[in-house]
């Protein structure tokens, strides 16, 4: 009796740590594919955050000509209306910004970056559609058609004030929303310190390009909505200026921001 007692104890001691070798086994399985699952989904919803709010922001960049006043406004309401799902950066310049300091992994960087400049160019394209839409109905009564805004051309006398133009507007807008990129503060806070800090920023490289007559961006996926860069046939200097010059100015924000930080 003893013996088969023993025995059957044996065979329970070892069921128990085969079941629990199992349980050992499949756990880390079932972790890993909740993991991707929960990082599919939230890349998602950032694409979609950013799509909308880049669709949102380029329109309004196209039909008020970068007024800043208006468009510091409509990114407060952009910041309210995405953030929750994206963080609204809403600019490559943020994007880029956050990714070289760190803040940022590769592959939702490229989700960010894929997701403005779709956004961009699907506003580009809905409202040229809907003005030469509204052009063949203006013809019949003699109304003069209108185009959808386009950046000032570069000359040899402009291209170098532009370029520092947009460095430091992106510089002062990066530094600013750097400021608010993980804190915690409430959503108004955040809106209004990302909407003022960019018609802020904007205001200032506006001034300086205006000194030569020409006009920022401040924002890669803006400029290419605003054929600021002829595909067709381009030009480096107008690709340093309006894709390049923001970039780096992004990057210099936020690195400024980690180094008054750390002190």
């Amino acid at each position: 009796m003893a013996t088969k007692k023993a025995g059957s104890a044996a065979k329970k001691t070892t069921r128990s740590k085969s079941q629990s070798t199992k349980t050992t086994v499949s756990a880390p399985a079932k972790v890993s594919s909740k993991k991707l699952s929960l990082r599919s989904n939230d890349l998602a919803t950032t694409f979609i955050g950013e799509f909308v709010g880049v669709f949102a922001l380029v329109s309004a960049f196209l039909i008020t000509k970068g007024e800043p006043l208006y468009m510091g406004f409509v990114l407060v309401g952009l910041v309210l209306m995405v953030g929750v799902l994206s963080g609204s950066h809403l600019n490559p310049v943020i994007t880029v910004g956050a990714w070289v300091t760190r803040r940022l992994d590769h592959l939702k960087t490229v989700v960010y970056l894929v997701a403005q400049f779709l956004g961009a160019g699907a506003a580009f394209v809905l409202l040229t559609t809907y003005l030469n839409g509204a052009a063949g109905d203006a013809a019949g009564f003699a109304q003069p058609a209108r185009e959808v805004f386009q950046l000032a051309p570069l000359s040899e006398t402009t291209q170098w004030f532009v370029f520092f133009a947009e460095v430091i507007g992106a510089s002062l807008f990066a530094f600013a929303f750097a400021g608010v990129y993980k804190a915690s503060v409430d959503r108004v806070t955040r809106a209004l310190t990302i909407g003022f800090g960019w018609m802020v920023a904007v205001l200032v490289a506006s001034v300086v390009a205006g000194y030569v007559g020409a006009q920022v961006a401040v924002n890669p996926a803006a400029a290419v909505a605003a054929t600021a860069v002829d595909w067709t046939q381009i030009e480096w200097m107008a690709v340093a200026v309006f894709l390049g010059a923001p970039l780096v100015g992004g990057v210099v924000g936020f690195a400024l921001r980690d180094l008054v930080e750390s002190k």
